[in-house]
């Protein structure tokens, strides 16, 4: 439960960051807050241990860190679809799990798919959970066909797709 929460902490952080302009580590110290007083999402959410904090604010810097990259592999795996007409909660989803596939080999791309996938329905609309599915599937097709990683010539011509945007 506490890598599942971590990740809600980071989706909302990035949401309030994109539309409020919230530097980063306020609105992740902020959203903790706010978990702990979510009556509906008591069971799922409350406040996060050290580490679970600490795996949070990776996710959190990483994602901000890398969002040109990122935004440019989504723009380019979702091309019949215009990146700034996606709904922020699924860009913001997939900003995530494009991070974690690409830059944390200590999480199998199965689970980050399937966490993704989970907090598109909780979160997204009623085919959110679909779209962000199929987006990050053909990341990992191309991952696994072509050998994606950080460094490939797939992500550096995505992360050029974005700076023309």
């Amino acid at each position: 439960m506490g890598r599942r929460q971590a990740r809600e902490t980071v989706l909302r952080t990035l949401y309030q960051v994109e539309v409020g302009g919230v530097e980063s580590e306020r609105a992740i110290n902020n959203t903790a807050s706010i978990n702990e007083t979510l009556e509906e999402e008591a069971e799922k959410l409350g406040p996060l241990n050290q580490e679970d904090l600490s795996f949070a604010r990776e996710l959190v810097y990483g994602t901000i860190g890398h969002q040109n990259e990122i935004d440019g592999i989504i723009a380019a795996l979702s091309r019949d679809w215009n990146i700034e007409r996606l709904a922020r909660v699924d860009h913001n989803i997939m900003r995530l799990a494009v991070y974690e596939i690409l830059h944390r080999d200590d999480i199998p791309s199965s689970v980050t798919i399937n966490e993704a996938v989970d907090l598109a329905k909780l979160y997204g609309s009623d085919e959110s959970g679909k779209f962000v599915n199929g987006v990050l599937g053909k990341l990992i097709k191309n991952s696994t066909s072509a050998g994606v990683t950080p460094e490939s010539e797939f992500i550096r011509e995505a992360s050029l797709m974005k700076e023309d945007l």
